[in-house]
């Protein structure tokens, strides 16, 4: 555990968990105080619920001590949220990493903004070229709200899969989803199936307690010749100011 004196001056810092066989990281974190060795305190009380928890007790029932290392250290908050995110992209992009990237169950602030782009995607980005027609095979979805909630592995198809008050789409019409945030296309998914899920109107709204039909599907990242037609593109210009249905399904 760290002093008084050594937390000062650690203020904000990030850090990683290294698997004792190969000294790969399993998790990356920020944090400050003792935040670095609560995982494992945690882990040795027995709780439970994350992967992350469940390596950390795999090893420590194999008499292995969970290595660590702080990578920086003195940041403030927003410095250290974004050292962070940068490394859970570039470990991420790695794929000796992928073995262990279990134990991070989301990826880093802004990885939709700022996040491991190749030069042709940071161009394609900032000069976004107008969608004005897609097929009727395809529906918009908006993911302004739930991004920032998601979690797994690809954080946004987590955000866009589910859940969603809209026409039925158990049909076999809607064969693939853009995924938009903020006016941009920032991923295409082929849907394998949708499904229906009972889901219930938020408390302290006139219909609470009662409960609505939403949509979700399974599905994964289209063929590139489908997203490259459209990722990256702008519907900026479609959204009508205030307009609140995060569905779209015509430009």
């Amino acid at each position: 555990m760290f002093d008084l004196k050594t937390v000062k001056e650690l203020k904000y810092y990030v850090y990683l968990l290294l698997d004792p066989d190969t000294n790969l990281p399993f998790y990356v974190g920020k944090g400050k105080g003792n935040r670095v060795f609560n995982h494992i305190e945690s882990a040795e009380k027995g709780h439970s619920g994350t992967e992350k928890l469940e390596i950390i007790q795999s090893f420590l029932l194999k008499g292995k001590k969970i290595k660590h290392v702080i990578v920086r250290h003195g940041l403030n908050e927003k410095t250290a949220f974004h050292i962070e995110a940068a490394l859970l992209d570039t470990f991420y992009f790695i794929p000796t990493f992928k073995e262990f990237r279990k134990g991070n169950i989301q990826g880093g602030i802004n990885s939709i903004e700022n996040g491991l782009m190749s030069a042709k995607e940071i161009i394609g980005k900032y000069n976004a070229t107008p969608l004005n027609e897609i097929p009727d095979n395809f529906v918009i979805i908006n993911i302004n709200g739930s991004y920032a909630n998601a979690s797994g592995e690809d954080k946004i198809y987590s955000a866009t899969k589910e859940i969603w008050r809209m026409s039925d789409p158990r049909n076999g019409k809607f064969k693939y989803v853009l995924s938009e945030y903020r006016g941009l296309i920032v991923e295409v998914f082929e849907v394998d199936h949708w499904y229906a899920i009972k889901r219930f109107y938020n408390p302290g709204t006139k219909k609470a307690g009662k409960s609505y039909m939403g949509y979700g599907f399974n599905g994964k990242v289209a063929p590139k010749e489908i997203r490259d037609k459209y990722i990256h593109k702008s519907i900026a210009h479609k959204k009508k100011r205030g307009a609140s249905n995060p569905i779209m399904y015509n430009l």
